[in-house]
């Protein structure tokens, strides 16, 4: 999963660490927090940004690049 939206309608994105590290400066975004759990590879999209189509549409490809070069979780097979 490279992003998601959340109930309020805000944007949820996935990136690598060094693009995290980026965004969180470019932006003074923040990591994701859910259910009092932070998430350490997502980070909350500002509002203004997730409206501005040329701004977030290289995050976007960012995070979904880097969520599609990782390996797939094992799995168990259930009898």
């Amino acid at each position: 999963m490279s992003s998601y939206l959340i109930e309020t309608g805000s944007l949820v994105l996935r990136l690598s660490g060094p693009d995290r590290e980026r965004f969180i400066g470019a932006f003074a975004a923040r990591l994701h927090e859910a259910y009092g759990i932070i998430q350490k590879e997502f980070v909350d999209v500002p509002d203004d940004l997730f409206a501005a189509e040329d701004g977030i549409a290289p995050w976007f490809a960012a995070g979904h690049a880097w969520v599609a070069g990782q390996k797939p979780n094992a799995t168990r097979r259930g009898g």
